[in-house]
């Protein structure tokens, strides 16, 4: 899953960062509606947190970039302003949430975690493939009914392929889903994780198949 911040607070940005990749996966953040933008047209995005007084404007000035994103993120505003007024007007401009400063940290998780949950809904939040399951919004992977346990990045290249099933997932797709905006990338970095997560999954007898495809990506697919 993929989260973008857009929030120039030196304190809250990257602690939202942080927080949300410990509970979602990666999380990119920029500073500027600009940086938002530029983010936007180069990634897609499930969840992206928008903060309402930004250095070039308004937050909201995002949202009608966001609608017409294939698919829509999910949307969650931040701001100093509680005024009924503009949380009425942030939500039918199409935010998901308002969510006013301060705030309690497992408070803003859980919203989080609730809002995601509501976009998944007709998506499917849980995928099924030979004897494994994901729970997408959750983030759990079980084996026969049994949770295991799966690091954050190989946890992000087993949920983009789970979501392209059957279908080759280029290698530029899975260093984008894994690695945030600013990370350094070795060459062999995908494949080793790759190689990790096939043992790991093997180990716990799952049917499930992650296959290599010469000069392009992955398959996965059902033993």
């Amino acid at each position: 899953m993929r989260i973008l911040v857009v929030e120039d607070d030196l304190q809250l940005g990257p602690w939202l960062r942080n927080a949300l990749a410990t509970a979602f996966g990666s999380c990119d953040m920029v500073a500027t509606l600009d940086e938002g933008r530029a983010a936007l047209a180069v990634r897609n995005f499930e969840l992206v947190v928008i903060d309402r007084g930004l250095p070039d404007g308004d937050g909201l000035a995002l949202l009608p970039d966001l609608r017409q994103q294939r698919p829509s993120p999910a949307t969650v505003v931040l701001t100093a302003l509680d005024d009924p007024i503009d949380i009425a007007r942030a939500l039918d401009d199409g935010a998901d949430d308002y969510v006013a400063k301060p705030f309690e940290p497992i408070e803003f998780v859980a919203r989080a975690r609730a809002v995601l949950r509501r976009l998944f809904l007709d998506r499917g939040a849980a995928v099924s493939i030979g004897n494994m399951s994901f729970d997408i919004v959750n983030r759990v992977v079980c084996i026969d009914q049994k949770p295991i346990v799966i690091p954050r990045r190989e946890l992000a290249i087993l949920e983009t392929m789970v979501r392209r099933t059957g279908r080759v997932v280029l290698r530029e797709t899975l260093e984008a889903a894994t690695y945030d905006f600013d990370d350094e990338i070795q060459s062999n970095a995908i494949e080793a994780h790759v190689s990790r997560l096939r043992r790991r999954l093997r180990e716990a007898n799952c049917k499930v198949a992650i296959r290599p495809v010469r000069g392009l990506g992955y398959l996965l697919s059902g033993e």
